[in-house]
């Protein structure tokens, strides 16, 4: 049993193309080879049904449900939901232990109590008072370099506008 396995992993092992029996194609490119046949030979490939557990193993339609029930990597794809079934539930469990910290923030209170202006970019508050109800006198400030100067318009015509006139 165990040749048999290293054989069918053996990458030079050769195998038989199932839309051309006369293909014999290494291990290593038949994945490649099934796709470019199936294309080439569409009456064929009609005929055939692919394994849901095994791209490569490609069946006659009517004997499909035999090979499902029978297929050697069935056993490798449903130890691998079983495995992921486990560490999911293990995950959800250490997830459901954790307690949200107690919360000590009162944003409304911080704002009140707030000593300056908030951030601006490109621009600069003075305040007399520290409320944000107070009055603010906003100072705006042009980052350009001098000799430069903000665009009166778009650099493109927009399709709706066509020189102030309607259409």
């Amino acid at each position: 049993m165990e040749e048999t396995y290293t054989d069918s992993l053996d990458p030079e092992k050769l195998l038989q193309c199932p839309y051309d029996k006369n293909h014999q194609i290494r291990a290593c490119r038949f994945p490649y080879h099934l796709i470019k046949c199936r294309k080439n030979h569409p009456d064929v490939a009609s005929k055939l049904a692919t394994c849901p557990f095994n791209a490569r193993h490609q069946v006659p339609r009517a004997e499909i449900s035999h090979h499902i029930s029978s297929c050697d990597d069935r056993s490798c794809i449903e130890q691998d939901v079983v495995n992921q079934t486990r560490s999911l539930r293990q995950e959800t469990l250490a997830e459901s232990t954790w307690q949200c910290p107690p919360c000590d923030e009162d944003w409304d209170k911080d704002l009140w109590e707030q000593t300056s202006a908030p951030f601006v970019w490109g621009t600069t508050h003075y305040s007399d008072n520290n409320s944000p109800a107070s009055n603010i006198v906003t100072e705006h400030k042009n980052n350009l370099a001098s000799g430069m100067r903000v665009p009166k318009s778009l650099p493109y015509v927009l399709p709706w506008k066509n020189n102030g006139n309607a259409q």
